[in-house]
């Protein structure tokens, strides 16, 4: 007996990762009667990055009545700024509230998406073996979902532990422990003040100073949880009290830059009541406009930097040998760990080299030059594929949620699109309307504090054009994703099947021989 071939499973829409991204898209497409639908995630439970991030200190810094779903209210946040665990059990309850766990494959790292020009669909690889087929997929692995290493030279030889920020091993204990930690970024500044106490020494590197505010977090009360329980519209209100401040903070960063000195000065005398050493200080004062880079917010980073079993190494590491590691300006340090806070894989996000588009080239060689969609969107060459979180839709001082929920909207208006028109059907995006967005916002982008500043952040990709971020409100950006302009894509149908050749008619006075011969092949719809 012949043993048949499994046919690979067809969907509506695949959604890539269980982030915030992809569980609001979960959640978006329900909500639009969509159900054929499934999300693949690659590890074994939701929370994006706020399940790979669970280094000690792990924190927002966004409030976290901003930094939570409009449609997903949660009444019970414990802090202003919520911690690590406390926004991964939000995710986790999002899955539940909206039964979501139905549609999620874990273990589904996706591999390979193949645009198949002819069917008109993408055929997605998983590495676990499973293949589907999937009329739109949306991706939403997001911009910080793969750790950036740097390649340094005798690293492989550290005799010591070694791992990055956001893959932390929480096997190893560092207490007693002489640790390095590579970098100053947003995840630094929390690990720092968390791990201090623990080690016996902690060595700091550092390539460029961060500006740091003070992060002003405390406690929720009980009446102000049962408030927002009570009165819903009461926590609605928080949320829109805190987006209208973060909405004028905006023209200071892309319209006025020179505006931001008197923040600078604040930045200051917060770093002048920790730090009293003016050598330490001179070493930690930035050379650049704040809000060039993003801001952090720490009220106990410098206060830490100032204790005794602390040191920073005001350079780069630049060679390992052997449990000593040498930093750009000679200084070495000899330790039992080195931890990496070295961020991620922004504007060369690995999921690109596993997209092959219409014309049979990857996404990540159509953005060789740099990223660049339509509205943060669709990419050309790349019929019905989405990204949420795509380029130029990062902020600099907002919630992201709010701009996920205004691709959300996007994505929800595209299917309704594909549903007018009817059949076997994709939406390419034009060249010329993605090149004109784009120009756009790189227009805009010339005199933002990103852009002009005077520093080097991962903003900017190498050739130094900042693909990452979104020169402008997030009111703004809404309305630019509120519906699709059909006018900037091409309507893509597949093509007809042809008829098969009729067979020969048999000659008089003869029959035809073999079962149905003579008889029209079925021709497939």
């Amino acid at each position: 007996m012949v043993q048949h071939e499994r046919e690979p499973e067809h969907v509506r829409v695949a959604v890539i990762g269980s982030g915030f991204g992809g569980l609001g898209a979960a959640v978006r497409l329900r909500r639009e009667g969509i159900t054929d639908f499934v999300v693949l995630e690659r590890a074994d439970s939701v929370g994006g990055t706020w399940r790979d991030n669970s280094y000690p200190g792990c924190a927002c810094d966004v409030p976290s009545h901003l930094y939570s779903f409009s449609f997903a209210p949660n009444p019970d946040w414990p802090r202003t700024f919520s911690g690590q665990e406390h926004i991964r059990a939000y995710l986790e309850h999002v899955a539940d509230t909206f039964r979501l766990r139905s549609h999620i494959r874990f273990d589904h790292e996706v591999t390979m998406m193949r645009w198949d020009g002819e069917q008109l669909y993408w055929v997605v690889e998983c590495a676990n073996g499973a293949v589907l087929h999937a009329d739109v997929v949306v991706s939403a692995t997001g911009p910080l979902s793969d750790p950036k290493m740097p390649e340094i030279p005798g690293l492989d030889s550290f005799p010591g532990k070694v791992f990055h920020s956001a893959r932390w091993d929480h096997d190893y204990d560092l207490r007693g422990k002489r640790v390095a930690m590579i970098g100053t970024g947003a995840s630094a500044i929390q690990i720092v003040p968390a791990i201090q106490p623990k080690v016996r020494s902690l060595t700091l590197f550092q390539r460029t100073p961060p500006w740091v505010m003070p992060r002003v977090d405390r406690a929720i009360t009980a009446p102000e949880r049962w408030l927002h329980r009570q009165l819903p519209f009461t926590g609605a209100a928080r949320r829109g009290l805190l987006w209208g401040i973060r909405e004028l903070q905006v023209s200071a960063f892309t319209k006025r830059p020179n505006e931001l000195g008197l923040v600078e000065s604040l930045a200051k005398r917060n770093m002048a009541r920790a730090i009293k050493d003016p050598a330490l200080r001179a070493k930690l004062t930035p050379d650049y406009r704040i809000g060039c880079k993003r801001i952090l917010l720490s009220s106990e980073y410098y206060p830490t930097l100032a204790k005794p079993n602390v040191d920073l190494v005001a350079s780069g590491l630049s060679e390992v040998r052997g449990s000593t590691l040498v930093a750009a300006d000679g200084t070495e340090t000899e330790v039992d760990a080195i931890v990496f806070g070295t961020g991620f894989h922004v504007t060369d996000m690995p999921i690109a080299d596993r997209v092959v588009g219409a014309d049979g080239r990857t996404l990540a060689e159509s953005w060789k030059g740099g990223m660049e969609s339509l509205r943060g969107a669709t990419a050309a060459g790349f019929p019905n594929w989405m990204t949420i979180i795509g380029p130029n839709t990062g902020l600099g001082n907002s919630s992201m949620i709010l701009m996920i929920e205004s691709q959300l909207s996007y994505m929800a208006d595209y299917l309704r699109q594909l549903n007018v028109l009817g059949g076997r059907v994709a939406l390419a995006a034009r060249p010329s309307a993605v090149g004109a967005w784009n120009r756009r916002v790189q227009e805009r982008m010339k005199r933002t504090v990103w852009n002009t500043g005077g520093c080097t952040s991962w903003y900017l990709d190498a050739s130094g054009r900042n693909t990452t971020i979104w020169p402008g409100t997030t009111g703004e950006f809404r309305k630019e994703t509120r519906a699709v302009d059909l006018g900037e894509y091409e309507v893509v149908r597949a093509r007809p099947a042809e008829p098969a050749p009729a067979a020969p008619k048999p000659r008089k006075g003869r029959k035809a021989s073999g079962a149905g011969a003579g008889a029209p092949e079925a021709v497939a719809s």
